[in-house]
């Protein structure tokens, strides 16, 4: 099930503009920006319904991956929520940026480009679940918590048939060609494969454990992950 954009994708960045500016004079008043969690999902898994219950109970902001594709897309809006942070942050994310396509050898294109900085910039905001688009790859490890949600094929392509209403061979083909579509995403950008349980600090199995059940156990992890020394979430 994908996060929907219901509302023009202005209106939506500008309302996530004056939050996060908001967020900004408080937290200068009070503490430094919270840690992000990121949420990498099969398809079918209740990704997006799971992100949601995350964002509620925790008091975190949502990005979702078709909001963070769309604006990568679209080099004035993503230089407008870049914008949102002061001059000192920009340079610690241009930074962290140039070590991550040198330290991997990746060679971005006008997109990789994009969506790297937005992403890092709502990862310097902080206090946001993130959903998709490689987030995980991007954000220094040792600020963020990184989710990956997994379930049984066959549980996860009658989710999907359940959600979408559709039969099993249609909902069969969506799921086989998503999974082809992102990790085919992340070889292209970020040349991992993002199946790889190395790549996150928990991994949770939706098709026994329920949404509930999900978010439940990730909320617990967290809770525990940010206490964690940070020498101890260094990057891969």
């Amino acid at each position: 099930m994908r996060v929907k954009i219901s509302r023009s994708l202005n209106f939506l960045v500008d309302e996530q503009l004056s939050k996060w500016r908001q967020k900004r004079v408080e937290q200068k008043k009070t503490a430094v920006p919270g840690f992000c969690i990121t949420i990498s999902r099969e398809p079918g898994s209740s990704g997006s319904e799971v992100a949601r219950r995350l964002a509620a109970d925790l008091g975190m902001d949502l990005i979702g991956a078709q909001i963070i594709h769309k604006v990568a897309e679209r080099a004035g809006t993503s230089e407008k929520v870049i914008a949102s942070l002061d001059e000192k942050e920009v340079k610690w994310r241009d930074s962290w940026i140039d070590s991550m396509f040198r330290t991997r050898h990746i060679w971005p294109d006008e997109y990789l480009q994009h969506l790297t900085q937005v992403i890092a910039t709502i990862g310097k905001h902080g206090n946001t679940v993130i959903v998709g688009r490689g987030a995980q790859f991007i954000l220094p490890p040792q600020e963020t918590f990184r989710v990956r949600l997994t379930a049984p094929r066959e549980i996860r392509i009658r989710k999907v048939m359940q959600d979408s209403n559709t039969g099993f061979e249609e909902s069969e083909r969506y799921v086989y060609k998503t999974e082809a579509d992102r990790n085919a995403f992340h070889r292209k950008y970020f040349n991992v494969d993002w199946a790889n349980a190395d790549h996150y600090d928990l991994v949770v199995n939706t098709g026994y454990m329920g949404i509930e059940g999900a978010a439940a156990s990730i909320e617990a992890a967290f809770a525990v992950w940010k206490n964690l020394p940070r020498a101890a979430n260094q990057p891969l």
